[in-house]
């Protein structure tokens, strides 16, 4: 199989590792396959793809969305970024817990976060290209977020020696409770 599925320790999130192939010409590897993912048991359909690029100490989010939740495969393509998930689905008994995995377009590594979760990410290196499949369409008026720096979620952003890069909007986001 080209992919290795790494189950994280909040339900439901994995690691993905494709098998990359690489010679001194380049490389090349599947980013996403649904006959190997739906053998390993996750089966998302996806309708959008989504791309963005950020310099160093940029944070977006934590984002959500209320009623249309997206599940979403998430990768870096250029770069590094700390990236996290936070539980908010209802009766879980680890909501409002997180988990963070550090993407890289050197290790080409993938983390999918399922419908139910908040998702954020700061970017650790000089820049990042960071792309994602999702579940559902984006739907603007159905936003919702949680402020990065919560206490009671307790997040452990990396220290990069500067303040975050925040958008007006993200600096608003309520706390979570």
């Amino acid at each position: 199989m080209p992919f290795d599925f790494k189950p994280c320790p909040i339900e439901g999130l994995y690691e993905i590792q494709p098998k990359v192939f690489g010679d001194e010409r380049g490389y090349f590897f599947e980013a996403w396959s649904e006959r190997d993912f739906a053998a390993s048991g996750l089966e998302p359909h996806f309708v959008q793809d989504n791309q963005s690029r950020s310099m160093r100490g940029v944070l977006r989010g934590l984002h959500f969305q209320k009623t249309h939740p997206q599940g979403k495969l998430v990768r870096v393509i250029s770069g590094e970024v700390f990236d996290v998930a936070v539980d908010i689905r209802p009766g879980s008994s680890s909501r409002g817990k997180w988990h963070a995995v550090i993407l890289s377009g050197e290790k080409q590594n993938q983390f999918w976060i399922p419908e139910g979760f908040a998702h954020g990410f700061l970017v650790v290196s000089e820049f990042a290209v960071f792309a994602y499949k999702c579940t559902d369409f984006y739907h603007p008026e159905d936003e919702g977020g949680i402020l990065w720096n919560d206490p009671e979620i307790g997040i452990a952003w990396p220290d990069l020696g500067m303040d975050y890069l925040l958008s007006v909007k993200d600096k608003k986001l309520p706390c979570y409770g």
